[in-house]
């Protein structure tokens, strides 16, 4: 297994955690204030996280894809890339978690 495999496993798992808080905020935001915001936040909240929870499954739990995943059969030149955007993503929630909770 490769680092970057490790990386891009780990980003998408905290992603998928810091999505649930969003979710949970924007979610309980539309209950109360029925606003076209919260209801875009929560609706876009679910497709990234669907995006998320999917990448994390392909890369420990489904039979074929997370052996593929774990062997070199994948070239470190797109395990780097495929890497870098799950983190800036992960950075992207972060801060989306930062300014929401504040």
């Amino acid at each position: 297994m490769s680092v970057w495999f490790d990386v891009a496993r780990l980003s998408a798992g905290v992603n998928v955690v810091l999505l649930a808080v969003l979710l949970a905020i924007w979610g309980r935001n539309y209950y109360e204030l029925r606003s076209k915001h919260a209801l875009g936040f929560t609706v876009f909240g679910l497709f990234l996280l669907a995006e998320n929870a999917t990448s994390l499954y392909m890369y420990v739990f489904h039979g074929v894809l997370a052996d593929w995943f774990a062997s070199s059969a994948v070239p470190p030149l797109a395990w780097k890339w495929m890497m870098a955007l799950h983190v800036l993503e992960t950075v992207g929630i972060a801060f989306l978690v930062w300014i929401t909770w504040d």
